[in-house]
């Protein structure tokens, strides 16, 4: 697939519409919206165009599912650095228990399958938002902290059609 669509619904910036050729499927955003002018902390799903980096999922929980992007399981020790500070900001980095960073393998089932996208990283730019992806929705669709959220089954759908070239377009 070429390109994918995510836009926010009539009178609800925290819920939208990703559209993948004739499918049209239901999404979560931020909390704070889409937005262009999006800064680390702020909630907002920032507006642009982006490629999928690859796919992180939960190989305890979960088969691997077919899809055309590079995949890696998920470990403990995965996490994501959004310390602004650090120079691994927006990176996948190793963390031992106790450390800082954004855990991977969480509890609830958001982080099952992550789609990690090219958001601020060429450049890096700090304070300018981390770790925002595609991954699983909470129930009835609540926001996010920036990222959009789809069903188990329409993740498995889209992991089908995209690939590295896909490009995904946001507002």
């Amino acid at each position: 697939m070429s390109a994918i669509a995510i836009q926010a619904a009539a009178g609800r910036p925290t819920q939208g519409w990703l559209t993948a050729g004739a499918h049209v499927l239901p999404v979560a955003l931020g909390r704070g919206g889409i937005k262009a002018n999006k800064f680390e902390g702020d909630g907002a799903t920032p507006r642009g165009i982006f490629r999928p980096v690859r796919l992180w999922w939960r190989a305890d929980r979960h088969p691997l599912p077919k899809t055309h992007l590079p995949v890696r399981a998920i470990t403990p020790a995965d996490a994501w650095s959004e310390d602004p500070a650090d120079r691994h900001y927006n990176r996948a980095v190793t963390r031992k228990a106790g450390e800082a960073g954004d855990r991977l393998m969480r509890e609830d089932h958001l982080y099952d399958f992550i789609i990690e996208i090219d958001h601020n990283t060429k450049p890096r730019i700090a304070k300018r938002g981390s770790a925002v992806f595609i991954h699983l929705a909470r129930e009835k669709f609540g926001p996010t902290a920036g990222c959009v959220g789809l069903t188990r089954g329409a993740m498995l759908r889209l992991l089908e059609r995209i690939g590295p070239r896909t490009k995904i377009v946001i507002g």
